[in-house]
C-alpha cells in the first residue's frame, strides 16, 4: 500500500511538472508582453489620459448648459439710507432674504474666439420687518455675444493642438507597444540562447561520458595513449562544469523572462524558435516617409512649434492693446408678485466696449514678445536635429534588416554544414579512423555554428521590430499600424 501511494505520488508531481512548463513561441511571448507587461500597462494608461483628455477638448466645442441657484440669502444688518426731510444719510437697521436662480447656454466660437450665449434667471427679495415687501426680478430671456478684439484667440489655437496632441497620445501608445515587442523579443532570444546552450551542455556531457568510456576500453587493449585517456577524463570534467554554469545561466534567464510576461515565478518556459517569415528587402527612402507620416517625434515636434507660436501669438497682441466687446439683447421685468415678474417684460440692450493700452510699462511686453520669439527659433532648431536623428535611424535599421537576412541564410548554411561535419567526425572517431583533437575541434565548430545561428535570428527579429516602430507601418501586411488599431478600436 505504500508503494502504490509513492507511486501516485510521483505521477502526480510529475503531472504538475508538466502544467508548469508552458511551451511558447515569439509571437505568442510578443502577445502576452503586450498583454501583461508592466511596460505595456503604464502605455496604455497614458493613452486613455489622452484620450479623454481630447474628448474633454471635444465636449468643450459643444453647447453647455448650467444652472446656478442660490437658494437662500439672509441679511441683518446696518445699512446707510437717506432722509429726505433732513437732508441727511443714517445707518438704519435692515433684515433681507433673497435667492436667485440662472439657466445659461454658452456656445464658443472657434473662427472668431468669442462666445455666444443664452440666459434666463430670475430673482426674490423680501425685506423683512414692519413695512414688508416683496419683489421678484425676472429675465425670461437674453441673448449676448462676447469677445475679445484684435486679440489673443484661444479656441483657434485648441482646434490646431488638441487634434494634434491625440494623434501623438495614440502613436505614443503604439511606439511604446513595438518597443515591448522589442524588448520582449531580446528577453525570447536570451532565454532561447540559454536554453539551446543548456541542450548542447547536456548533449556534450553525455557524448564526453560516452567517449571517456570507449577510451578506457581503447586504452585497455592499447589503441590510445593514458595521455590521450588524460584528455578523454578532462573532456569529461569540463563538460559537467559547463553544464552547471549553463543551468544557473539558463534559471536565471529563466526568471527574468517570467517576470518580464508577468507570469507566475514558478513556471518553466520552453521556446521554440522562430523562423525567417519576411524574404523581402526594404526600401530605405519608403521607411523614411512611413517615419514621417507615422513616427511620435514628428507629431511632438509639431506640437510644440504650434505651442511657441501659440505662445508668440498671444504675446505680441497682448504688447500692443487689449480691446473687449459684448453685447446682449433680452427682456426683464419687476414686480411684487412671481405672475408680474414674467408679464409684459420690458425690452433691455447692453453693449459694451472695453479698451486698454499700455503706455509705460518698462519693456516688459516686449521682453517677453522678444521670448517668446527666440525660443520658437530655439525649438524649431531642436526639432530638425530630433527628425534627422530619427531618419538616421531609421535607415540604419533597414540597412541592418536587409543585411540581417543575408547573414541569416549564410548561418543557417553554416549550421547545417558543421552538424554534418560533426556526425561523420564523431563516426570516425569511434571507428578509429581520427584523433580526439580533430573531434573537439569539430564540436567546437558545431556549438559555434548554432550559437551564431541563433544570435543571427536574434538580430534579423530585431531589426525588424524597429522598423516597425520606429515607422508604425507593418510592411508585411502594407498597413499602417495606426490604421489597424482605428479598425480594432472602433
Amino acid at each position: 500500500m505504500r508503494r502504490i501511494m509513492l507511486v501516485l505520488l510521483g505521477c502526480c508531481f510529475m503531472v504538475g511538472a508538466l502544467r508548469s512548463q508552458r511551451v511558447l513561441t515569439l509571437e505568442q511571448t510578443i502577445a502576452l508582453a503586450a498583454d501583461s507587461a508592466l511596460e505595456a500597462f503604464k502605455s496604455k494608461n497614458l493613452y486613455l489620459a489622452g484620450y479623454w483628455e481630447y474628448r474633454s477638448y471635444k465636449a468643450n466645442r459643444l453647447p453647455s448648459i448650467s444652472l446656478s441657484v442660490v437658494p437662500a440669502d439672509y441679511n441683518r444688518g446696518f445699512v446707510s439710507r437717506y432722509n429726505s426731510e433732513t437732508n441727511m444719510d443714517f445707518y438704519g437697521l435692515q433684515r433681507s432674504y433673497s435667492a436667485s436662480g440662472g439657466l445659461s447656454i454658452e456656445q464658443n466660437l472657434d473662427i472668431l474666439g468669442g462666445t455666444f450665449y443664452v440666459t434666463s434667471g430670475l430673482q426674490y427679495m423680501r425685506y423683512l420687518g414692519e413695512q414688508a415687501l416683496n419683489q421678484f426680478s425676472a429675465i425670461p430671456i437674453s441673448v449676448g455675444y462676447k469677445q475679445e478684439l484684435l486679440g489673443y484667440n484661444a479656441f483657434r489655437w485648441e482646434k490646431k493642438i488638441e487634434p494634434l496632441k491625440f494623434e501623438k497620445a495614440k502613436k505614443e501608445y503604439l511606439y511604446n507597444t513595438e518597443q515591448v515587442s522589442e524588448e520582449a523579443t531580446s528577453y525570447f532570444f536570451a532565454l532561447a540562447m540559454a536554453q539551446a546552450e543548456y541542450d548542447l551542455a547536456v548533449k556534450n556531457k553525455n557524448s564526453a561520458d560516452t567517449l571517456f568510456a570507449i577510451g578506457k576500453q581503447k586504452f585497455e587493449i592499447t589503441s590510445i595513449t593514458v595521455d590521450e585517456l588524460y584528455t578523454l577524463e578532462l573532456e569529461k570534467v569540463n563538460a559537467d562544469n559547463t553544464l552547471r554554469n549553463a543551468n544557473l545561466a539558463l534559471k536565471r534567464a529563466m526568471y527574468s523572462l517570467v517576470t518580464y510576461l508577468n507570469l507566475p515565478e514558478e513556471t518553466e518556459l520552453r521556446l521554440l524558435l522562430p523562423t525567417r517569415t519576411h524574404e523581402y528587402l526594404l526600401s530605405a527612402e519608403e521607411a523614411l516617409l512611413k517615419a514621417q507620416e507615422n513616427n511620435p517625434t514628428f507629431l511632438a515636434n509639431k506640437q510644440s512649434i504650434l505651442e511657441a507660436r501659440q505662445a508668440l501669438d498671444k504675446t505680441r497682441r497682448e504688447s500692443i492693446f487689449q480691446a473687449s466687446f459684448s453685447a446682449s439683447v433680452g427682456f426683464n421685468q419687476a414686480a411684487t408678485s412671481l405672475g408680474g415678474a414674467y408679464r409684459d417684460p420690458m425690452r433691455s440692450d447692453n453693449v459694451s466696449v472695453s479698451v486698454a493700452v499700455p503706455i509705460l510699462d518698462w519693456g516688459v511686453r516686449k521682453g517677453k514678445y522678444r521670448m517668446a520669439r527666440n525660443n520658437l527659433n530655439v525649438v524649431e532648431i531642436s526639432s530638425r536635429q530630433s527628425e534627422m536623428a530619427v531618419e538616421k535611424e531609421v535607415v540604419m535599421a533597414v540597412n541592418d534588416f536587409n543585411t540581417q537576412q543575408e547573414l541569416i541564410q549564410s548561418a543557417e548554411y553554416a549550421l547545417s554544414l558543421a552538424e554534418k561535419a560533426y556526425a561523420k567526425t564523431m563516426t570516425r572517431f569511434i571507428e578509429g579512423g581520427t584523433d580526439m583533437n580533430t573531434l573537439t575541434l569539430a564540436s567546437n565548430r558545431k556549438d559555434e555554428a548554432n550559437k551564431n545561428y541563433i544570435i543571427a535570428l536574434e538580430d534579423y527579429w530585431l531589426s525588424y521590430y524597429k522598423i516597425r516602430r520606429l515607422t508604425l507601418h507593418d510592411f508585411v501586411k502594407g498597413i499602417s499600424i495606426s490604421s489597424e488599431f482605428d479598425l480594432n478600436w472602433q
